[in-house]
């Protein structure tokens, strides 16, 4: 079997199910992806070369092992080669993300995400091929200008150039139904829904009628709605 030392009850034949993620690297960013995923129920197979780091994730993650990633026989023994997803979140070791990569990409059923520390970085694995490849710090740079650039509470980018904004309702748009505002027409950007003071988040629709304590979602092209969000 691999060499290492397994954390959490280890695996008679198979591990991996339709809800299963293996996460490769359990630095900071591996460490609160797993973290996530089994708070949401996800089985987990946390993999990393450092034993103290197994270690502290012992009865957090569902099982954990140290291992060699960058081995095809050690993936193959861990049963990676089975799973639907595996994320690779080794960062700081660019040799050893590209070649576990690589090796997960000969296995045809895995979806991969990788992480990658710089644009060349990210360059790289998308000329393996990879089909999600990751930057936290990057996007959560993007992330934040916008939302100080703008007046948004929230903001996520769904695809290049659109998003989704969590703002307040410009005062022309409260208290009348969103039917008669003209805001598409006017801004080009929709409001999908809202949540009052207190309250829980509901679709919006035409026969809405927003009050200046509400909470609104926006979507629309990144430039019209970070300009939406700072009307007043």
């Amino acid at each position: 079997m691999a060499r290492g030392q397994w954390f959490g009850q280890r695996p008679a034949e198979r591990l991996a199910d339709a809800d299963s993620v293996a996460v490769i690297g359990l630095g900071r960013f591996g460490r609160s992806l797993a973290r996530e995923l089994v708070a949401t129920g996800t089985e987990v197979l946390g993999i990393d070369s450092d034993e103290e780091v197994v270690q502290s994730l012992n009865g957090q993650l569902t099982h954990v092992v140290r291992a060699d990633s960058t081995k095809d026989e050690v993936l193959r023994q861990l049963a990676v080669h089975e799973y639907d997803r595996a994320v690779v979140g080794i960062g700081s070791n660019i040799e050893a993300s590209l070649l576990t990569t690589s090796l997960l990409l000969r296995y045809d059923s895995v979806q991969i995400w990788a992480k990658a520390i710089s644009h060349a970085h990210a360059q790289i694995l998308e000329q393996l091929g990879v089909p999600h490849v990751i930057r936290p710090e990057h996007d959560m740079g993007k992330r934040v200008a916008h939302l100080v650039r703008g007046s948004m509470q929230d903001f996520i980018e769904v695809e290049d150039g659109f998003v989704m904004v969590r703002t307040t309702p410009p005062a022309e748009f409260v208290g009348i139904p969103l039917g008669t505002s003209n805001l598409r027409p006017k801004y080009d950007v929709t409001i999908v829904a809202f949540r009052p003071q207190g309250g829980t988040w509901t679709y919006a629709s035409n026969t809405t009628v927003l009050t200046e304590d509400d909470t609104i979602m926006v979507a629309g092209d990144v430039k019209k709605a970070e300009a939406f969000s700072r009307l007043r």
